[in-house]
């Protein structure tokens, strides 16, 4: 899988998945109006904070077996450019929480600073990912404290830490913005 380069002590990794997985998953995410749904941020909708239209999948949805098939390379992959994280963690659950497809129109987005692991329900997540399933010219993902402002490339899958050390948020754009997200959590 061709790599997109980050500074290694950033600690996130990007690759490549077919262009084809992406398109797939747009298409199930426009065909499935009725599984839409305002997103969230902290199980509440707070539009001034997150505005996107999101679909929670499940790993018993069919749409999403191609794509977990090279998100799993992707993790392969980190792992062996931070061989800690296999050991440490030694087995992740991608599965306690939901996968989400998020549609963000022009103007859109995950707007605030913001981590992945915070108290309550979400301290068990150790990994993050995300997939930008379209072009976006000045659409992608800013780092606050590694100084990086990723660009949305159809294909290009981000892992990263969920704590605090890796606060982000997204890049609002003036183009509508696909990705697929989700946590590797503590088994």
């Amino acid at each position: 899988m061709k790599e997109e380069k980050f500074k290694l002590d950033s600690f996130i990794g990007g690759w490549y998945i077919p262009k084809k997985v992406c398109a797939n998953l747009i298409n199930f995410f426009e065909k499935n109006k009725h599984r839409q749904g305002d997103g969230t941020c902290g199980g509440k909708v707070q539009k001034h904070k997150k505005d996107s239209t999101d679909i929670s999948l499940s790993p018993t949805d069919s749409a999403l077996d191609e794509y977990l098939n090279y998100l799993q390379k992707c993790l392969e992959l980190y792992n062996n450019k931070y061989p800690e994280t296999d050991s440490l963690y030694d087995k992740y659950n991608i599965y306690k929480e939901g996968i989400n497809i998020q549609k963000y129109l022009p103007g859109q987005g995950f707007k605030i600073w913001h981590c992945e692991r915070r108290t309550g329900g979400f301290s068990t997540r150790c990994l993050v990912f995300m997939t930008y399933l379209n072009d976006v010219k000045d659409g992608g993902t800013e780092f606050k404290y590694q100084k990086i402002k990723t660009q949305a490339k159809e294909g290009l899958t981000l892992i990263w830490p969920s704590d605090f050390t890796h606060v982000h948020r997204g890049v609002i754009a003036n183009e509508t913005k696909y990705i697929i997200t989700g946590w590797y959590n503590f088994i």
